[in-house]
């Protein structure tokens, strides 16, 4: 839930999900320093995460769904 959450704010209002993660290591705060200048990167990365994250809940339930059989 978290992946697809961020995903859709990165969508809505890129710079400011790019700005809400600028807290780590150096590298990680060069990225996000970027990706607050790139706002279409920025969405471009939150469609492919709430995509993942779609993927990932789907997959689990197949597989929960075997597992009850």
């Amino acid at each position: 839930m978290a992946l697809i959450g961020d995903g859709v704010m990165a969508v809505i209002n890129p710079r400011r999900d790019a700005h809400a993660w600028r807290v780590g290591p150096k590298p990680w705060k060069n990225l996000m320093h970027k990706l607050h200048e790139h706002p279409d990167l920025t969405r471009a990365i939150g469609l492919v995460q709430i995509a993942v994250g779609i993927a990932w809940v789907m997959r689990q339930e197949k597989d929960t769904k075997a597992l009850s059989l």
